[in-house]
């Protein structure tokens, strides 16, 4: 339960709209609920300013089900990454207020209370980046963050990325993504006096080691303020440049 989904709660209380017992039931899960297969943390957005959110792989549908329903009951806005169209459907027939964002597989129910000034800026080494790509904006936009997207301009081409010098300057964080040999982000990084997050993809022919090259050429940037998160995970790109912005404002 957030901050002001608290507020709001005891403004309840006091107007007489909730009766303190059922005040107290809702509390009485935090900071976790138990439903045997998962502890559902609910004060993970008090903690980290995100609710917790739901990894589809390796979980059934019911299961997936129970924590979006759990996580929903004190959450603005819930993810579930990484599912499949078959999920969506069965989550998208028991709560109809979910939305599939296919690129980026996710599942999103409910949106952000406000969004930051500030904006983080996600690019794309190529097309066949943009799942990831889109896998972070979509997670920094839930997470209350202005975001725009700059795909396809990579360093095979790169006067397609110096034509927009203007947006790059505007950003307060920047997002690359990028496969193959993963040049981008130290590019970027050396244009720039804003942060960089590298997300090396799996991208690429043999000798990227399904994403172990662009992440080593990532790790050894020469450019300051280049950070790395792992191979694919678009999603806790997202997750930091969002926290960049909230800083911010």
């Amino acid at each position: 339960m957030d901050e002001q989904r608290l507020k709001r709660m005891l403004e309840e209380v006091a107007a007489g709209r909730l009766s303190i017992e059922q005040a107290v039931a809702r509390l009485r899960d935090l900071p976790f609920e138990d439903l045997g297969y998962a502890k559902v943390d609910h004060h993970r957005a008090l903690r980290q300013g995100f609710p917790e959110v739901v990894l589809c792989e390796n979980k059934t549908v019911e299961q997936i089900e129970g924590i979006v329903r759990s996580l929903r009951k004190n959450a603005d806005v819930v993810l579930a990454t990484r599912a499949r169209p078959e999920i969506f459907d069965h989550i998208h027939a028991a709560i109809p207020e979910a939305v599939y964002h296919e690129q980026a597989r996710i599942i999103q129910i409910g949106g952000p209370a406000s969004r930051t000034q500030s904006m983080a800026l996600v690019i794309s080494a190529g097309t066949a980046d943009i799942p990831v790509a889109e896998e972070a904006a979509v997670t920094a936009e839930a997470a209350g963050c202005r975001v725009q997207r700059l795909f396809d301009v990579g360093v095979a081409g790169i006067h397609r990325l110096l034509q927009h010098r203007q947006l790059l300057d505007s950003a307060s964080a920047i997002v690359v993504v990028a496969g193959m040999e993963g040049a981008l982000a130290s590019v970027v990084g050396g244009l720039v006096d804003k942060p960089v997050i590298g997300v090396p993809t799996s991208v690429g022919y043999g000798a990227n080691l399904g994403g172990i090259a662009p992440l080593l050429t990532m790790l050894n940037s020469c450019a300051g303020g280049v950070v790395v998160v792992n191979i694919d995970n678009g999603f806790g790109a997202g997750c930091f440049a969002a926290m960049i912005c909230r800083q911010l404002g």
